[in-house]
């Protein structure tokens, strides 16, 4: 099923109030994944749906399950659905970290704001005692992380027995995280007669098997997988290990970027660069799982509010982090693990805009690129930054324009000088008059000179 050009949001049976909140938030026509998910989800039927992130897979479940509640609320009245005066928990939504489940109930709080419907969201790190009170209040939509959930049980808090609607977001990334113990333990204590909807952005056997035991009769939906997404720009930055931080410092300078998600691959090395970056007089700061939940919502709040320019993270934040209008993802590490990559720079190009994602790209990381071009179907463009010029075999997929950097002053664009293939032959330093392994340090502002400005 295809989103057809005409198709909007009131022709997939929402409720009006369902739809002023879409409409609230400026949206009239229905992602892929969304147009196929919603009418499905509404007949009651399981589903085992592959998106990947960006493609609006959250307001695919979210939307569908909150029409339902809504519809069996009207149908039985305020008073007879909350027997004994309490309202039970019919939905509950699992998800892998702490950011994704907030990121999807802030999605239903958006989507639900017109509805007399309560939601809550419950995860570690965090004084389980709020989120006690809370459940104590009644609600009809948990969203949870396995590990906080089961804690809850566990001290009999949280009833799972009326649960109508389970939704699996992102169970690829729960299985990699070693959830899997965790949520046999969660579905045991589920009534078997419930709908079952299970999002995924890959399928591996163990996905296929989990979906086996939970899922009846479901329609399988595909969108994108392993795709990126086409509105980001991707871009690799050859450049030698040691002058990483330097190149990185140097584009948000220059282009004057004023809000950018980095990734790197370890903890510590977030913690280095943010540091570094601070050095330099870039407003930044890191996060990851070694962080305590209220830094990481500070970090992520702060970024949010334009406070710092740079966010640092790890892999835990790539399929948490909802930031409106993203315009720089940057790769500074290249993940071990390919499908990473699709994450990562899904976090920019969302709900139709467009985005730049940009890796820098050492001797070392070229076998991950190889792995992420097979992914993705596709060579990734070699974009040289005058004066970080390296000599480095990576693929180049040809490009028209040539030339000197190119920056756009007013909306912090970068467009780095592209070199085509005709320019370039075969030699990886050449095409500029300077040779690959020579580089000069290029002035910019605010610029702090250093001994040992290392990566």
């Amino acid at each position: 099923m295809e989103t057809k050009k005409y198709m909007t949001f009131d022709k997939l049976g929402l409720s009006p109030e369902l739809l002023r909140a879409v409409s609230d938030q400026g949206y009239t026509t229905p992602t892929p994944v969304q147009a196929q998910s919603i009418p499905v989800i509404l007949e009651g039927r399981d589903i085992m749906a592959g998106a990947q992130t960006g493609t609006g897979k959250t307001a695919g479940f979210t939307l569908p399950m909150l029409e339902i509640l809504n519809r069996e609320h009207a149908e039985r009245g305020e008073q007879s659905s909350r027997r004994g005066g309490r309202r039970h928990i019919r939905v509950l939504v699992l998800t892998p970290t702490r950011e994704l489940a907030a990121q999807v109930n802030e999605s239903i709080v958006t989507y639900g704001k017109h509805l007399s419907l309560r939601s809550t969201v419950v995860f570690g790190g965090v004084g389980i005692q709020p989120q006690i009170d809370k459940l104590n209040r009644g609600v009809d939509i948990l969203v949870a992380t396995p590990g906080r959930l089961l804690d809850l049980v566990n001290q009999r808090k949280c009833d799972l027995s009326k649960i109508e609607i389970l939704v699996l977001d992102e169970a690829d990334r729960m299985l990699d995280m070693g959830f899997i113990h965790d949520i046999r333990k969660v579905l045991a204590l589920l009534p078997k007669n419930r709908q079952t909807l299970l999002f995924s952005a890959t399928f591996s056997s163990d996905i296929k098997q989990l979906a086996d035991r939970l899922l009846n009769r479901p329609l399988f939906i595909e969108v994108s997988r392993n795709e990126t997404a086409h509105q980001v720009t991707q871009v690799v930055h050859p450049v030698g290990k040691s002058h990483k931080r330097e190149m990185l410092s140097y584009l948000i300078q220059t282009g004057e970027w004023q809000q950018v998600l980095v990734f790197t691959r370890t903890k510590h090395g977030a913690n280095k660069l943010t540091k570094q970056l601070v050095i330099d007089g870039i407003q930044a700061a890191a996060i990851h799982g070694n962080k305590s939940q209220s830094a990481r919502t500070k970090a992520l709040k702060d970024f949010k509010s334009g406070s710092i320019r740079v966010l640092v993270a790890t892999d835990i934040a790539a399929r948490g982090l909802d930031i409106d209008q993203l315009p720089h993802v940057v790769n500074y590490e290249l993940p071990n693990v390919s499908e990473d990559y699709v994450h990562r720079i899904g976090r920019t190009g969302r709900a139709g805009r467009t985005g730049e994602a940009m890796s820098l790209v050492c001797n070392e990381e070229v076998k991950h690129l190889r792995g992420i071009e097979k992914l993705i179907g596709k060579k990734i463009a070699q974009v040289d930054v005058p004066g970080f010029e390296a000599d480095i075999s990576v693929h180049v997929e040809p490009v028209k324009q040539a030339g000197r950097m190119q920056q756009n002053r007013g909306g912090g664009g970068h467009r780095s000088g592209q070199r085509s293939a005709d320019s370039r032959g075969d030699n990886r330093g050449g095409g500029n008059g300077r040779g690959g392994n020579r580089r000069r340090r290029p002035s910019r502002p605010g610029r702090r000179e250093r001994s040992a400005a290392k990566g």
